[in-house]
């Protein structure tokens, strides 16, 4: 489950979050979150879910799921087998992974059949205006420009989500930059419900301590 307000930490494809780090880095979110309380959960890469699931309690989001049915998809990611893997919800239309807008609205409705929670990206308020519509369980602003940047569109853009905050109907998150408590607690002030992040974990010395500190005091 989803407890607002939540850090999603990405594992995206980087080599400190593969195989057999992935499995280091999960257990370390896990650790973080429970001498925290706050809520966390991860997104790690799809063959590591499975596994992951067996030896940690925070929710798994799959980084993708494609808007297929149980048949014929040699190749292609069925969100069924995610679902049985252990995740709870997936992300789509990551800035990394960017799908068509006709595949955002039936991958939504595929994760309604199976259970998974959607969590759409949108690089910009347009884009999540028409998102907002098709009824996901959360909205992710993710200005490409910042993502993987040392500036948190809550410090480069505030404007976006607080203007965004007001209109959306669904759960508004942030990311792109986010690397501090500071960054987090900006966000939410400004009416998000949680933010999204990867490189200031995954990437740091001691991925534990560098999540406690970004969360200590502000998400729970």
């Amino acid at each position: 489950m989803l407890k607002t307000p939540f850090v999603l930490v990405n594992f995206k494809a980087y080599k400190e979050a593969t195989g057999k780090q992935a499995m280091i880095l999960a257990k370390a979110c896990d650790r973080a979150a429970k001498e925290t309380n706050a809520n966390i959960a991860i997104a790690p890469q799809l063959l590591d879910i499975e596994r992951i699931y067996e030896v940690v309690d925070i929710p798994i989001v799959a980084q993708h799921v494609d808007p297929i049915n149980l048949g014929k998809h040699t190749g292609f990611i069925l969100p069924e087998a995610v679902r049985s893997a252990g995740a709870i919800g997936t992300l789509i239309n990551h800035s990394e992974h960017p799908v068509r807008f006709i595949d955002i609205e039936k991958t939504i409705e595929r994760c309604i059949e199976t259970g998974l929670k959607s969590i759409v990206c949108a690089p910009n308020s347009a884009d999540a205006r028409l998102i907002d519509a098709l009824q996901p369980n959360f909205i992710a602003i993710e200005p490409p420009e910042l993502i993987a940047g040392r500036i948190s569109v809550s410090k480069a853009k505030p404007h976006i989500i607080q203007n965004i905050a007001k209109y959306l109907k669904t759960p508004l998150l942030v990311g792109a930059g986010i690397h501090n408590s500071k960054d987090i607690k900006l966000a939410i002030d400004l009416g998000a419900k949680g933010v999204l992040l990867s490189s200031a974990v995954v990437k740091a010395r001691k991925p534990k301590d560098a999540l406690v500190m970004i969360v200590k005091d502000v998400m729970k």
